[in-house]
């Protein structure tokens, strides 16, 4: 009953909802999209990087130069999003609907780097091509984070989209995780080259809907221009912005993991198609969570949850570490158990933003969503980089021994004969399950200075939209806020 309950709730529009079925299946549908391109950069690039022969530490040096570029384009859209006015006086519809297009694009070019060629020409290649792809991601990000806010000002809502979205995105994250391990396998031997090409259609047909169908209904009475330097007085302004945000840094930068997936199961588990074993079994605790987390979170405070969560989460990453590969079906067990908080944690990561741009408003009287919204992307591509850097910094090191040879597909690494040393095989291991935990640890001490309830943010969204006075929104708040 609770089940068919749910279902209904997503085909029709409960009570003081402002969004239609078809509009929030749309907002769905897009970030399936962008995750399914979002993961292939996230899971992929490392191996990807690693097939061309480029020496890790030189890669590992071009993905922290672009972070340079990066800092500056996010900062600059941030100030430009806020500034900049359309004809048709939508705010954040114009900017999803270039990126949609641009996305898929600035993909291809990133995977079809020529083999054969020179280092310098594959590092500036994919130095080119990485900006351009970064460039594009943030016109997207910003916007379809952004435009929830416009679309409905019941946190109730805002906050059962998000965690129905997430679902979907766990979608995409699935179908570029197991078509992208089965393709680039022993078994099939596709090149990453055509593999992009194939998601990015995929990707294109899953984003598009949303740039006709998303309706922006709600907007600011006024809007502040921003200058660099009123920026970064928000940003000080804004503590539960940089307080999460700092967090989530160490947590996402240390998060070196999730690259190294089909590494790990090539080398310590003989088969890169282990990798879709261990990603089946984790979607399932991750659907479960995603169906109850709405109820859990109106009964709980979100980051009591999500605190919770990452404390067991470092735990048995601890243990795992500790257990060490040689077992399969104690690191299945283990995997499973883990990967229940780690989905709380997932879906959870972006409720927060729209929480604090509210919190930020409320505080300050500016409205600066873009600038909030930036941050999330400039942190989100920042630590996926950073992450994916430090991975590949560690196993270049001259310490650890790795080898490395440029081939398409691990159909052609198996064929080659290459093998690690056992020494490189451990570290892989380390790399792989200790170096998240430490991240995650840190994070969790970072997250305990956040007390933003989500109770209160109710009241300063209807102060921000008028609904009540600041006198009465202060009356009911549960604590005075800095």
């Amino acid at each position: 009953m609770q089940l068919v309950t749910k279902v209904k709730s997503l085909l029709a529009t409960p009570a003081g909802w402002d969004t239609q079925p078809t509009e929030r299946w749309s907002y769905y549908s897009y970030f399936a999209g962008q995750n399914v391109i979002y993961t292939l950069f996230n899971v992929c690039l490392t191996t990807y990087l690693l097939f061309l022969g480029i020496d890790p530490l030189k890669s590992a040096s071009v993905m922290l130069a672009v972070k340079i570029w990066d800092a500056v384009n996010d900062t600059l859209f941030g100030v430009i999003f806020d500034a900049v006015k359309f004809k048709s006086g939508k705010k954040y519809l114009p900017w999803i609907r270039v990126s949609t297009i641009l996305i898929p694009l600035t993909t291809i070019l990133t995977f079809i780097i020529p083999r054969g060629s020179s280092q310098a020409v594959k590092l500036c290649w994919f130095a080119v091509a990485y900006i351009l792809w970064d460039t594009a991601y943030t016109l997207c990000d910003v916007p379809i984070f952004g435009i929830l806010t416009s679309m409905t000002q019941n946190l109730d809502e805002r906050n059962t989209i998000q965690s129905y979205k997430s679902i979907w995105t766990y979608i995409g994250v699935g179908i570029t995780s197991t078509a992208t391990t089965v393709l680039i396998s022993e078994k099939v031997g596709m090149g990453y080259g055509m593999i992009s090409v194939l998601l990015c259609a995929l990707a294109l047909a899953l984003m598009l809907p949303a740039s006709f169908r998303l309706q922006e209904r709600h907007h600011a009475e006024s809007e502040e221009a921003f200058s660099i330097r009123r920026m970064f007085s928000y940003l000080v302004q804004n503590k539960y912005l940089l307080i999460y945000y700092v967090g989530l840094f160490f947590y996402s930068a240390l998060n070196v993991g999730s690259a190294f997936q089909l590494y790990v199961s090539y080398y310590l588990f003989h088969s890169a198609l282990f990798a879709i074993v261990v990603g089946a079994i984790g979607s399932v605790p991750q659907l479960f969570v995603a169906l109850l987390l709405p109820k859990l979170i109106r009964r709980f405070d979100k980051m009591k949850v999500y605190r919770v969560c990452t404390l067991l989460y470092v735990i048995l990453s601890v243990i795992t570490w500790l257990a060490g590969y040689e077992h399969v079906w104690l690191y299945i067990v283990l995997f499973t158990l883990r990967a229940l908080p780690l989905s709380v944690m997932g879906l959870c990561m972006f409720m927060f933003t729209p929480d604090c741009a509210e919190y930020g408003r409320f505080k300050s009287g500016t409205e600066a969503k873009g600038i909030t919204f930036a941050v999330q992307t400039f942190m989100a591509k920042l630590t996926g980089s950073i992450a994916s850097a430090l991975g590949l910094f560690l196993l270049g090191l001259r310490s650890v021994g790795w080898k490395t040879v440029e081939v398409s597909s691990f159909q052609e690494l198996e064929a080659s004969g290459v093998t690690q040393t056992p020494h490189a095989l451990r570290m892989l291991w380390m790399i792989f399950m200790l170096i998240p935990a430490i991240g995650g640890a840190i994070a969790y001490v970072i997250w305990l200075f956040y007390d933003l309830r989500d109770k209160d943010v109710q009241v300063m969204i209807d102060c921000n939209t008028g609904e009540i006075d600041r006198e009465t929104a202060q009356e009911r708040l549960s604590k005075q806020y800095d």
